[in-house]
């Protein structure tokens, strides 16, 4: 149901963005192009290799979410998943295919593998990585590294784990976004090449942060996110008090988690996604709390979750690129049905 609502081709901003390097120039958001440079620059920089990624890199999502719901002991926690994909969040996963997000997750899940299996270093040298392919990772996946660093090592060794991400992450957010010319001379190559580049999103190399807020308010994306940082926020105390242990700092570190994406507000005008990004980190939060301190039937507020998950069906998540969730109904599927069999479905988008 998530991915009738919401699959889509990787758009031509984020296919843009994958293609941005080390080599070519550019200090942020590098890690995933400069991987796929040398082949990229060696094939014209096709579509296809991109789009490919992505879809990779969804298909890694999926598989995480779908093993963890099959293979949870508690009941609760395959709810909380199937919740997830079956709220407007399902479908803007799917349809956020191609976002740089969705491999800081993936970093995330691959590093609290590690982690529980006592290969801390490993696990923070990946969550390190993440804040080379983009520099949101301070505000999404890392607290959330925090947080189980915290539940699962010695203060003094947590600390420790969480240094080379947060030294990683301070010199991305200072150094230049890029060389100078490095996005001109991209959006060149990319063009003669027929790639469907996007210059918008080069020229996020060359602009401020000031700049950014003359183009859009940075309160009115906060206050577009207040009714779900209210609710989570409530949601979230209201567990760690139910779930009685783990005492004020583990309390304050799952609301920081939780919470820490609604600060994306002061980073861009993606409200939606921005929103999105807080569901998210909300929902592996709860899973934290579900699994590691599990609380009789009786006890635990199982509707509260779900109550603050039903939320998400009254934020609208609108859709870039002019896409609308698809609609259950007769015509939508056929339509859907027409462009999978006539292979519309996978054209290289126009933008």
């Amino acid at each position: 149901m998530a991915a009738y609502t919401g699959l889509r081709m990787p758009s031509g901003w984020t296919a843009t963005l994958q293609a941005v390097s080390l080599q070519g120039g550019f200090h942020r958001r590098f890690l995933v192009g400069s991987l796929l440079h040398p082949i990229a620059s060696r094939t014209g920089y096709p579509y296809p290799l991109f789009a490919a990624v992505s879809f990779a890199v969804l298909a890694g999502i999926v598989t995480v979410l779908v093993r963890a719901a099959v293979t949870a002991r508690n009941p609760a926690r395959r709810y909380l998943v199937l919740g997830f994909l079956l709220l407007p969040s399902g479908g803007y996963l799917f349809h956020e295919v191609g976002y740089f997000d969705q491999v800081l997750y993936l970093f995330l899940f691959a590093s609290l593998w590690l982690l529980a299996r006592g290969r801390v270093l490993a696990a923070s040298l990946l969550i390190a990585a993440a804040a080379t392919v983009h520099e949101i990772t301070v505000l999404t996946v890392l607290p959330l590294f925090v947080l189980a660093a915290v539940r699962s090592l010695p203060t003094r060794r947590a600390v420790a784990s969480v240094l080379p991400a947060a030294v990683v992450g301070a010199v991305v957010l200072l150094v230049p976004a890029s060389s100078g010319g490095a996005p001109r001379a991209l959006g060149t190559v990319l063009s003669a090449h027929g790639f469907p580049v996007r210059s918008d999103a080069l020229a996020l190399f060359g602009r401020t942060q000031s700049a950014s807020w003359h183009m859009y308010s940075p309160w009115q994306a906060f206050l577009f996110l207040l009714p779900l940082v209210l609710v989570v926020g409530a949601v979230v105390l209201r567990v760690c008090h139910q779930a009685g242990s783990g005492g004020l700092r583990l309390t304050v570190l799952s609301a920081g988690a939780a919470l820490s994406p609604s600060m994306l507000a002061l980073a861009g005008w993606d409200m939606e996604r921005w929103a999105f990004l807080l569901v998210a980190n909300f929902c592996i939060v709860l899973w934290f709390w579900l699994g590691e301190h599990p609380v009789p039937m009786r006890r635990f507020p199982y509707g509260l979750p779900m109550a603050a998950l039903l939320l998400t069906v009254h934020v609208p998540l609108a859709y870039f690129d002019g896409y609308q969730p698809r609609a259950l109904t007769g015509k939508s599927v056929t339509t859907f049905v027409e462009h999978v069999t006539s292979g519309r479905i996978v054209h290289t988008p126009a933008h």
